[in-house]
């Protein structure tokens, strides 16, 4: 940041001095340099996006174009997480994008989604294998904070298959193994935590359901 505030300050006092020395005559016919690089990187944009950014910039110098313009076609795509502006005087333009990574499948309305760690909806064709499937009417924030807390334990996230969410706000997990965990709504850490000490446990190899939804009780079904 301090780098670019030094080069903001080294363009400004040079144009301060090339202005200095014109005359009235020069200076009605000096123009800043047309913008007439960008560089995008970490991700591929479809055409509509590139041309959104390419027709924003190409009439523009970087003195009179506004991060915010280019904000907004950068948050209208749900595959970035992260990205950083930067303008690189006196003509390009850097945007580095930080892709977001995948969670799980859904299904809305009949269409195929992913879910985003930035918590955005991804419109997919076919629904990954590899990833857990939700059922249920979700918000993906709650999806987000239930995956931190299993993040938190020794749950591996990879061993799950589904994921089941209810209007009450509790989830149930799936296992590729087979095994059902139901769970409370509060307390999901420790009784994830104890889960897989259970499922460790030789003595309930042949575990098929363990609902654990209510304070201080095991049901074990197998």
């Amino acid at each position: 940041m301090l780098q670019q505030i030094n080069r903001k300050i080294i363009f400004y006092i040079s144009l301060v001095i090339i202005l200095g020395t014109f005359n009235n005559k020069n200076l009605k016919n000096f123009e800043l340099p047309k913008i007439d690089i960008v560089n995008i990187e970490g991700i591929e944009f479809d055409n509509n996006e590139f041309l959104k950014i390419t027709n924003l910039t190409k009439f523009n110098n970087l003195l009179s174009i506004q991060k915010s313009q280019i904000k907004e076609i950068l948050n209208s795509n749900n595959l970035i997480e992260e990205y950083e502006v930067f303008k690189r005087y006196p003509s390009s333009l850097e945007i580095k994008i930080e892709k977001t990574d995948f969670l799980a499948s859904t299904n809305i309305n009949g269409k195929n989604y992913l879910v985003g760690s930035n918590g955005k909806f991804i419109h997919t064709k076919d629904y990954s294998q590899n990833l857990p499937y939700i059922f249920g009417n979700f918000e993906t924030e709650k999806f987000l904070e239930f995956k931190n807390i299993i993040f938190q334990t020794n749950f591996k996230y990879n061993n799950i298959k589904n994921f089941y969410y209810f209007p009450s706000g509790r989830w149930d997990i799936e296992m590729i193994s087979g095994v059902l965990i139901k769970l409370p709504i509060t307390g999901i850490k420790k009784t994830l935590n104890l889960s897989i000490d259970l499922l460790e446990d030789i003595e309930f190899s042949n575990i098929k359901i363990l609902d654990m939804r209510q304070k201080n009780q095991i049901i074990i079904n197998d």
